[in-house]
C-alpha cells in the first residue's frame, strides 16, 4: 500500500493519541469526518494499523526494573530456534523478543520489579528453556528515549 502525505499525517496523529475522534482528526487534516473514517478503516484493513494499545506507566505498576538480556543458543538448528521462540512467548515478563545477528541469537526486553524478581525469573523460567548456551544481561540505568512512534 502506498501512503500519501495525508495518510502519513493521519498515522502520526493517531500514533500520538489514538483516542482522538474522527472529528478531532478531521479538523487537524482539513478533511471531512467521513474521509478520515474511511482512511482509518483502509489503514486498518491493510494492517498498516495493527491495533490500538494503552501505554502503561512502568513505575505505577511496579515493573520499572528493565533488563535487556542477550541469549545464545547451543546451535542454530530449526528445532532449537522454534522451541526457544515457542517457550519465550509463554513468559509474561518478556515484553519483546528479537532474533538478531551477531554474537548472540536473541535479545529480550524484560520488565520486573527488582533484581530479586529478575533472579527468580532467570532461575525458574528463562534458563529452564532447552538449548540455551549462554545469556548476558544489561540493566537499564536511565531511560533517555522511549518512543513507539514510527516516523514516516
Amino acid at each position: 500500500m502506498t501512503l500519501d502525505s495525508i495518510d502519513k499525517k493521519l498515522l502520526s496523529l493517531i500514533q500520538n493519541d489514538s483516542k482522538q475522534t474522527s472529528k478531532q482528526l478531521s479538523l487537524q487534516l482539513n478533511l471531512s469526518v467521513t474521509a478520515v473514517y474511511e482512511r482509518i478503516k483502509k489503514l486498518e484493513k491493510e494492517n498498516v494499523i495493527k491495533k490500538y494499545v494503552a501505554l502503561v506507566d512502568k513505575e505505577k505498576v511496579n515493573k520499572s526494573f528493565l533488563i535487556f538480556c542477550h541469549v545464545k543458543l547451543l546451535q542454530h538448528s530449526k528445532e532449537f530456534l522454534s522451541n526457544f521462540e515457542k517457550e519465550i512467548l509463554k513468559l509474561a515478563e518478556v515484553s519483546e523478543c528479537f532474533h538478531i545477528s551477531g554474537d548472540y541469537d536473541y535479545i529480550l526486553k524484560i520488565h520486573v520489579t527488582d533484581m530479586k524478581e529478575y533472579r527468580e525469573f532467570m532461575v525458574t523460567k528463562l534458563t529452564t528453556i532447552k538449548h540455551i548456551g549462554s545469556t548476558q544481561s544489561s540493566f537499564t540505568i536511565n531511560e533517555v528515549k522511549n518512543s513507539n512512534e514510527i516516523v514516516l
